[in-house]
């Protein structure tokens, strides 16, 4: 899932801001395409998993802090070349998703996309949301071999 999440990123894509890292999957796999540690603002909620990926990864710039932030936490003077999503957009409420999405694409350049991934059947943001967003989803992948099988999304604006 790692590599299809990051498809197309190369080196010079940065910088990039990772939500909900975790255990740091999707960071690596940015870093072996290429981008440096110093290029990707990571943003996890959970102290301990923050911890460790900041002690596995150095010259990362990863913040323990809710995700609506990253507008007012970006280390960037540029706006991001893409966002990669491991949040659970599904178990959270519309409102939330609307406000992540917004703060998101707030930082992003316009051309840019909101990477995500789901378990489920279809994308994982309300039609609703996308439409109060001017967004777009595109499904771009299917990982049949990933436990459980999921389905890559990119969202980008209209």
């Amino acid at each position: 899932m790692a590599a299809k999440i990051t498809q197309n990123i190369q080196a010079e894509d940065g910088p990039v801001i990772e939500l909900g890292p975790g255990t740091g999957a999707f960071t690596t796999a940015l870093i072996r395409r290429g981008i440096a540690a110093e290029q990707i603002f990571a943003m996890e909620c959970n102290p301990c998993l923050a911890e460790a990926l900041a002690a596995r990864t150095p010259g990362l710039r990863i913040v323990c802090d809710d995700a609506e932030s990253v507008a007012h936490l970006m280390p960037f003077d540029t706006p991001a070349a893409t966002v990669l999503c491991g949040l659970p957009l599904l178990s959270m409420p519309p409102e939330k998703v609307f406000g992540i999405l917004r703060a998101s694409f707030s930082v992003l350049k316009p051309e840019s996309r909101f990477r995500l991934f789901t378990y489920g059947v279809r994308c994982p943001v309300k039609q609703v949301v996308l439409e109060q967003l001017g967004l777009v989803a595109h499904r771009v992948a299917f990982v049949p071999r990933n436990l459980p099988p999921a389905s890559v999304y990119y969202l980008q604006r209209k």
